[in-house]
């Protein structure tokens, strides 16, 4: 997610019903369920820091990237404070560029549907694949189109927290799957309300072009899950995560 300067002060308080711990658990298990045992492994789009700092308590090398340096401060401080030694780095995915290869990388959240269209995402496939070991396994979610167009829509929703009171509009642009979304936060300041505003839109993608992508990335064994289930997704799936290896 580039820039969110706005977002990242907020974004762990409107992700509070995130359960990361368990959502750790459900990743390594799906890797499990593979047979793949993570070795180096990559937080890619990491945010401020949650899943990455979960990953790391369960035994995983693993380090982040993401492109917010406001996200990323938000991630050393939250690590720093837990006591993890976690390496982070400032990158986009469409252009990621390690110092060498990795064994497994996450990529949570629907960070996918952030990139603006069909080319940034073939690019950040390609990308992870560059930097993929022979055997490693890709495993990220996407929001579908089901739920652009049917849950998120041309609905509003409210948020409000002990932090942040947030109004998050969405205006679904039929036949692109594209959801642009327009954040207002009002934070009190003594006896006013400080407001922000951010905008950015997401894309969703039939699932067959998604393994398209993929496939046209270097990556050929491709399984999809409904979110945070072993099960396939169904039509009504609202989130599917996908579990791409490479060949040995």
């Amino acid at each position: 997610m580039a820039g969110y300067s706005a977002f990242s002060q907020y974004y762990d308080a409107l992700m509070s019903g995130v359960d990361y711990s368990r959502r750790a658990e459900y990743l390594l298990a799906i890797l499990e369920y593979l047979g793949h045992r993570p070795g180096l492994a990559l937080d890619l789009a990491c945010g401020t820091g949650s899943l990455t700092l979960e990953l790391y308590r369960r035994g995983v090398d693993v380090y982040g990237v993401d492109a917010s340096a406001e996200m990323l401060s938000q991630a050393r401080e939250k690590c720093m404070n837990a006591g993890a030694d976690i390496l982070f780095l400032r990158q986009r995915m469409q252009d990621l560029d390690l110092y060498g290869t990795v064994n497994t990388v996450f990529c949570t959240l629907d960070s996918i549907n952030h990139l603006q269209g069909a080319d940034e995402v073939r690019r950040a496939f390609q990308k992870v694949s560059l930097f993929l070991e022979p055997s490693g396994y890709f495993v990220f979610d996407m929001n579908t189109l089901y739920k652009h167009e049917m849950v998120l829509g041309n609905h509003s929703f409210v948020y409000d927290t002990p932090q942040v009171y947030c109004v998050w509009q969405n205006r679904f642009i039929a036949g692109t799957g594209r959801v642009d979304i327009s954040l207002d936060f009002f934070e009190r300041d003594g006896k006013v309300y400080r407001r922000s505003r951010e905008h950015f839109s997401e894309f969703a993608y039939p699932m067959e072009q998604v393994k398209a992508l993929l496939r046209d990335g270097g990556f050929s064994k491709i399984h999809m899950f409904q979110e945070m289930s072993m099960e396939p997704p169904v039509k009504d799936s609202q989130r599917v995560v996908i579990a791409a290896g490479k060949e040995g």
